[in-house]
């Protein structure tokens, strides 16, 4: 809109898929998210109508399985404004998760930058079986290279067990590439490949793709010796692979299943399980909900009654409706299984989970992605796993997290003792895939007539303000609003879950910045000292202070600083509230360049003990900005309270065009000088 253009320059696409709150059941929670948001689904609808985007409607799906069963294809290039966006790579495509302001970038003409990424090779070799799935492999890696240990790196999967593994099942991989903070993760196209576009209706990619194939996958000679190719070489035994237990806290802390119940035992955490949750835009293949059907007709078979509560997230309508109609959520009912929407739901924190308030401890198990602390019920003593569908459904017929599928056996209401057999499932539908309404709106050939109306009163969508442009002079005086401690992710520094309906507010979602970041200097979230005052208040409140005296301020992080999802308003909140820099050991990519997008200083300690010299009263300068040059670090003077100072060395990676982006307020401020 701001751009001034009549159209998307590129073919886009808006999904609705973060606003449903899981609570009863899908069509009781899709029937109150469309009447609870309506004001924000017509205004999505009436943009996309009017600038030639495509927009799929509350309940059509999450976006990554979408655009798996829609767009996706081998040897394109596409940019999503989520940090699972790489899902794609599971057929072939090279898929990057991006923040608001990059896509609005591309989508208004203008070229989208990235340094260049190095490559880590995963060589896949033997099969997998029984209960092994293809998320185990993702979890495996995850624990192998952390959470930080893929930043800057597109991921190659490759070899003989590469190609056995279905086309979803790589989706999955590529997917929780984002856990590892690689750029993207990428497959070769292969005869899964071709089966799943058939299958989904896209024969003709199937024929131009086969014309191709060789330039669709790696070079031989690479895959022959990718030692002298990658940068980092992994080998993965399929064959050997066990199925992975990951978490809690943080979805890189990797258990064997066979070491999982001793890890529970001995790290004192709640054996008892309360729910499982399979779905997501990870895992909601029809292989993923069919395997975990087998294992819900074995616990009714055998007379097994499930012990934790059980839902299951479809990832699309047209999951939905072909499980549906071909049984799977009947036997899941039989198992007091609960179907919520096709949306994120409880992956992202929209879970109306009762008696979370009162923040008991407890454990869960999903097949998400995500497990840190909050995210998916808002309790930090919620002890959050990750597995397969397949292990998280049986360990929610066991109702206990040291239960290990493969060696223990249930006692069922005869009072036997049984076994649950290895899960059984089919890749792809043998009577193909089936909707009736896949929920689509096609936009206006012409939309020029279309009226986008924001209400001036409204507590849910606000229009943008320009951010203001860069003084000139280098930043003096500024005040310390945080020094956070440890793991500060996106969702620390804005929450998903309710704070999601604020989304389009920018005011008001600006009321959650940083509230659940850990303050090193009293261990405490979204408690701070207001250096005007020496009170001591929540971080919003605090910063807003500041910014009504005209103060600006500064936030300091630890190492991998914003990872996690591509949350562009986690930016956009330090920005708006007047937060100048951050200062960090390191950054996550996506987060890093939405805070260069925004105007702001994305700032690392060249020596990363320094951030032990900064304390609570500081005052902070930061010089050199006169001559802000790529490559050429910056300098911190910390003014302490006792009047003594340090001088730190502070480095940067903006280029000369993030430079000007920084002098004119944000990108978007750079765009509209050129209009």
């Amino acid at each position: 809109m701001q751009a001034g253009k009549n159209q998307a320059a590129v073919p886009s696409t808006v999904h609705c898929d973060h606003l449903i709150q899981a609570e009863v059941g899908a069509v009781t929670d899709l029937a109150k998210a469309n009447d609870k948001n309506k004001e924000v689904y017509d205004f999505l609808s009436s943009v996309s109508n009017k600038y030639g985007i495509g927009f799929w409607k509350p309940g059509a799906g999450i976006i990554h399985q979408v655009v798996l069963e829609n767009y996706a294809f081998p040897g394109g290039m596409m940019i999503g404004t989520d940090s699972h966006t790489p899902n794609a790579g599971g057929l072939g495509m090279v898929a990057i998760g991006v923040g608001g302001a990059d896509a609005c970038d591309v989508m208004a003409g203008l070229p989208w930058e990235l340094k260049f990424p190095k490559l880590i090779g995963v060589k896949l070799t033997g099969k997998m079986s029984g209960w092994t799935a293809a998320k185990d492999v993702i979890l495996k890696v995850a624990g192998i290279l952390t959470v930080k240990g893929g930043t800057g790196a597109i991921v190659e999967y490759f070899g003989d067990g590469a190609r056995s593994l279905s086309a979803t099942g790589k989706g999955t991989i590529c997917n929780m590439g984002a856990e590892i903070g690689a750029t993207t993760s990428i497959f070769g196209y292969d005869e899964k490949s071709a089966a799943y576009l058939e299958v989904t209706g896209r024969a003709d990619i199937v024929a131009l793709a086969n014309d191709i194939a060789t330039h669709l996958t790696g070079d031989e000679e690479v895959y022959a010796n990718p030692e002298k190719y990658f940068d980092q070489l992994i080998e993965i035994n399929l064959s050997e692979l066990e199925p992975h237990v990951n978490g809690p806290f943080t979805p890189d802390l990797a258990w064997p299943i066979s070491k999982f119940a001793a890890a529970v035992k001995e790290n004192g955490w709640p054996a008892k399980l309360e729910v499982g949750l399979i779905g997501s835009c990870t895992n909601s293949s029809y292989e993923d909900i069919s395997r975990a059907a087998s294992l819900a007709k074995q616990a009714v078979d055998k007379n097994l009654v499930a012990k934790s509560e059980f839902t299951i997230t479809p990832g699309s309508e047209q999951v939905r409706f072909t499980v549906d109609r071909d049984g799977f959520l009947d036997t899941f009912g039989k198992m007091g299984g609960v179907v919520l929407a096709n949306a994120c739901g409880p992956c992202i924190g929209q879970w109306a989970r009762h008696g979370a308030d009162k923040q008991v401890k407890n454990s869960i198990i999903t097949s998400f992605n995500r497990n840190f602390a909050k995210r998916a019920d808002g309790n930090p003593n919620t002890h959050a796993f990750v597995a397969s569908p397949e292990i998280v459904t049986a360990l929610a017929i066991a109702g206990d997290l040291t239960f290990n599928p493969m060696t223990d056996t249930l006692t069922n209401t005869d009072g036997q003792q049984v076994m649950l057999d290895e899960p059984r499932g089919l890749e792809l539908p043998p009577l193909g895939f089936a909707v009736e309404d896949a929920g689509y709106q096609a936009p206006a050939e012409d939309g020029s007539s279309v009226t986008v109306s924001v209400s001036p009163t409204s507590d849910r969508l606000q229009l943008l303000d320009s951010f203001k442009p860069w003084e000139g002079v280098d930043l003096k005086g500024l005040k310390l609003l945080i020094k956070a401690k440890g793991k500060c992710t996106t969702d620390h520094i804005s929450m998903a879950g309710p704070w999601l309906r604020y989304r389009g507010h920018l005011d008001n979602i600006s009321n959650n910045m940083l509230i659940g970041a850990v303050n090193e200097f009293n261990d405490q979230t979204n408690k701070v000292k207001n250096q005007l005052t020496g009170e001591f208040g929540e971080v919003p409140a605090t910063q807003r202070d500041y910014k009504a005296h005209g103060i600006g301020t500064i936030v300091v992080g630890d190492e991998n600083y914003g990872e996690g999802s591509s949350r562009e308003h986690a930016a956009m909140e330090p920005r708006f509230l007047g937060v100048r820099a951050i200062l960090v050991k390191s950054f996550a990519r996506i987060h890093e360049t939405n805070l260069k997008k925004q105007g702001m200083l994305g700032l690392t300690f060249d020596n990363p003990a320094d951030y032990d010299l900064i304390q609570e009263d500081d005052m902070i300068d930061i010089l050199g900005l006169t001559s802000f040059a790529p490559g050429k670090p910056l300098q911190v003077i910390l003014n302490h309270a006792g009047g003594s100072t340090d001088t730190l060395i502070v480095n940067h990676t903006y280029n000369e065009g993030q430079i000007e982006w920084f002098k004119a307020g944000s990108a978007l401020n750079l765009i509209k000088e050129g209009l």
